[in-house]
């Protein structure tokens, strides 16, 4: 909780100071309004929270700011909940687990950090180089590997399909507990990209009835509301089934989170992780109170 609090301190900076004062008015609710698209929490989402927290406080008879900020925490909590989902790491042996994201997003770092998790939670990692086109991810990967102990399955300028395919057969040989797949980074833009990630898919499928089973989408925090348009694209070529948010340490924008959370409603696809720091430990299980007394100013 510490360091997610640190982590959050940039967001944090545009709320956790309007409550000091001592009356509720519409003062109050218009600085909250600013504060909130602020940190890019979105014109949509921060109506919906406001109109909750408004109908909380009449409800409720609150009467001081930081009786509003609790509610405030409440209403954002009700809305974040539904992102929030353990995964689930024994389901499949070996678990095959396909990485993808935008250049940037800290994906290759994130998988080192995934597997170093992982690990704690006793499971062995087989790492797989799919990003074959650019030596420097290859080595990025490559090097986690060495800090985690963990084998890396590369190949120069191959394929990065069949690299995808050779990795899992390599895990289902081993006995591996968990085979994590890296892809190329690419923009959403980029359909030969989008169409090479849908092939990527297809053919973990070929090496193993049903996998992969968990595609993750990286995402730097900083990127705030294009997070939506990255989930939609990313989405729509490899059916996500969880996200990790990176970056968020340094970043004002980590409200955005809200206005995925309100898009994503219908459909949501949970937040796994979200990474607050540059060290090895500092992937989060996401929680949305903890994430949200953090934005807050609240809890220890």
């Amino acid at each position: 909780m510490a360091r997610l609090r640190s982590g959050l301190n940039r967001t944090r900076d545009n709320l956790a100071g309007l409550f000091s004062g001592s009356r509720i008015d519409e003062s109050l609710y218009e600085e909250l309004e600013t504060a909130l698209l602020g940190c890019d929490a979105g014109v949509r989402a921060t109506e919906m929270l406001l109109d909750r927290l408004r109908e909380r406080v009449r409800r409720e008879r609150l009467e001081t700011p930081e009786q509003v900020r609790q509610a405030l925490r409440d209403v954002l909590v009700e809305l974040l909940e539904p992102l929030e989902a353990p995964m689930d790491i024994d389901r499949a042996s070996p678990l095959v687990m396909m990485v993808a994201g935008v250049n940037g997003a800290g994906k290759t770092t994130s998988i080192g950090k995934l597997a170093k998790h992982l690990q704690r939670e006793g499971k062995s990692v087989l790492l797989a180089a799919g990003d074959t086109f650019r030596a420097a991810a290859r080595e990025q990967l490559a090097e986690w590997g060495r800090r985690n102990d963990v084998q890396v399955i590369a190949q120069d300028g191959a394929d990065p399909a069949a690299v995808a395919f050779d990795a899992v057969n390599a895990g289902k040989a081993r006995a591996t507990g968990v085979v994590i797949v890296d892809t190329a980074g690419r923009l959403p833009t980029q359909e030969h990209l989008m169409r090479e990630l849908s092939k990527v898919h297809r053919v973990i499928g070929k090496a193993m009835t049903g996998a992969p089973h968990e595609v993750l989408l990286i995402l730097d925090g900083n990127t705030g509301q294009n997070m939506l348009a990255q989930v939609r694209a990313f989405d729509a070529a490899a059916s996500l089934t969880g996200l990790v948010i990176t970056k968020l340490d340094g970043t004002a924008r980590g409200g955005a989170i809200a206005a995925l959370a309100l898009e994503r409603r219908d459909n949501p696809v949970p937040v796994y992780f979200i990474g607050v720091g540059e060290s090895i430990d500092d992937l989060q299980a996401f929680s949305a109170r903890e994430f949200a007394d953090a934005m807050l100013g609240l809890g220890r």
